[in-house]
């Protein structure tokens, strides 16, 4: 991915504390609060006196990060007054945020008079916060109660932002119970029968297929065509009505996000059967594996909330406090695809034994957990190692190692099809990276430079990308694999040699209407 230019991520401020010069070094991204408390302990005052600040010219300076840097000779003069902490109001902070969330409770996005109510609503609930946040920083108290209010408050803002941007946000609301089994919205029969021609059926298992051209419920056909002529409803002896629903309830446990979503599910899927067909993995692999291979690409990214794993962790999120910052999307994934198994109407390893059953849980997880890039390195050397030694299909570490590397080819392979094919995943990809980014610096979180939509463009998005990550990963297999070379690595280096003339296009395009706007000026 490319990079963007680097902006300096510190500040540093002056301060004339009752005559004595302190300076202070805070982040850009902290908060109003972070700044507050720093200078309290500079200053070794209670971190609830009220804190204000004044120029040399006596006008007052705003204490946040974006206040304007100064000098040693003109340092902001700090003025402090205690304030003597009250109890009893633990009650009526309570009853406002009962009253707030109980209308944000009766809050719809699908109801149209809410929409009508929004501007209001949000004003008076603004107004309840400011006055509720500065009530917390001037009474004092206790430190239990102060986190409690905070916490609440941050899902009250939470809300406001879902409620703006028009959408659920998962990623702070639990999700399904353990308890809970994931069940149908529909049944099987509003997902109607296509008869496919030979001509779809051989074009299915082509690394060039067309994905767009399908509609969810053909995608829905397309995969379950893919198990029964693979044999696996054979090997697992599924019901083939059972085989639908669990189709459909993956499909309806998909996000409508604008890259992680059922397509890209079916598109993964898709090419891993082409790549099964392609390399013929059938000489070499069980028709057991073949199934966990295919299944794992069918539920590799289940219930994805459109935000990456570096969000989850940065903004402290449900997901990943639950799996302590370990690969938490990815483990999602697959409790998610674990709790559809567990409803035995969508269970389609129902017939299997119990030694079975562990094969294919273990070699699932595997799999969807090897789908986080933040292994990429990892993983790649670790093939590489096994192929420098010598390959062996017969030992079973050099078999999962082929498994990880093969699912993950098949996870980031858009751009080994057409360009007309692989250029539309690109603006949905970006799309789903500037809403996060958005996101990001709206709480005051770090930004990646390659998701930024004032830094990033198509061509720098993807040049890295193809030249570092998917070449040589592709090469990699293509030595186990020869017919590889041609049918995949070769399209990718078609596909980088494009985006590099279209960054030499952008770049004189920059530089002639630099020198047209020089030349009027």
């Amino acid at each position: 991915m490319g990079n963007g230019s680097s902006i300096e991520s510190t500040k540093t401020v002056y301060l004339d504390i009752n005559g004595k010069s302190e300076k202070i070094i805070f982040s850009r991204h902290c908060s109003s609060r972070d700044i507050h408390d720093l200078i309290a302990q500079v200053a070794g005052v209670g971190k609830f006196c009220e804190i204000s600040l004044k120029d040399c010219q006596g006008a007052h300076v705003s204490l946040a990060p974006t206040m304007p840097m100064n000098s040693n000779g003109l340092p902001y003069k700090v003025a402090i007054k205690d304030t003597a902490p009250t109890s009893g109001d633990n009650e009526v902070i309570a009853q406002v945020l009962t009253t707030v969330t109980e209308q944000f409770n009766r809050l719809t996005l699908t109801d149209s008079a809410s929409v009508f109510k929004m501007e209001e609503l949000k004003s008076d609930i603004s107004s309840r916060l400011t006055a509720l946040e500065r009530k917390m920083e001037i009474e004092g108290l206790k430190s239990v109660e102060i986190e409690k209010c905070k916490r609440d408050i941050s899902e009250i803002k939470d809300q406001i932002w879902t409620a703006q941007k028009k959408f659920v946000d998962f990623n702070r609301i639990s999700s399904v119970s353990d308890e809970t089994k994931i069940s149908l919205k529909r049944d099987v029969p509003s997902y109607p029968k296509y008869t496919l021609s030979h001509e779809t059926t051989d074009y299915l298992k082509q690394p060039t297929f067309d994905i767009w051209h399908w509609e969810p419920n053909e995608m829905l056909s397309l995969m379950e065509h893919m198990y029964h002529e693979l044999g696996l409803v054979a090997e697992f002896s599924i019901n083939p009505i059972t085989l639908k629903r669990w189709i459909l309830c993956v499909q309806e446990n998909y996000r409508n996000n604008p890259f992680h979503n059922f397509r890209h599910s079916f598109c993964v899927t898709q090419m891993m059967y082409g790549m099964i067909n392609l390399c013929r993995l059938w000489d070499h692999i069980s028709r057991e594996s073949l199934g966990i291979l295919m299944t794992a690409c069918v539920c590799h990214d289940l219930d994805h909330p459109g935000y990456n794993n570096t969000y989850q962790i940065n903004a402290r999120t449900e997901l990943a406090i639950r799996y302590n910052d370990i690969s938490p999307l990815e483990n999602h994934h697959c409790a998610i695809a674990f709790k559809i198994l567990s409803n035995p109407e969508c269970n389609i390893f129902s017939n299997v034994d119990k030694d079975t059953f562990k094969r294919i849980r273990s070699g699932m997880t595997m799999l969807v957990l090897a789908t986080d890039m933040a292994r990429h390195g990892e993983i790649m050397d670790g093939f590489k190692e096994k192929l420098e030694l010598g390959f062996h299909y017969s030992k079973k570490d050099h078999m999962d190692s082929l498994k990880m590397v093969l699912i993950k080819a098949c996870d980031i392979s858009n751009e080994v099809r057409p360009m007309e094919v692989s250029e539309p995943w690109v603006d949905c990809l970006l799309e789903e990276y500037f809403n996060q980014s958005d996101r990001e610096k709206s709480e005051g979180l770090p930004v990646a430079p390659f998701m930024d939509r004032d830094k990033v463009t198509k061509p720098t998005a993807q040049i890295g990308f193809i030249k570092f990550v998917l070449i040589p990963m592709f090469e990699t297999l293509s030595k186990l694999f020869p017919i590889l070379d041609e049918t995949m690595v070769e399209p990718l280096r078609t596909a980088r040699d494009r985006y590099e003339s279209m960054k030499e296009q952008v770049k004189q395009l920059t530089k002639s209407k630099s020198s047209v706007s020089s030349k009027t000026g």
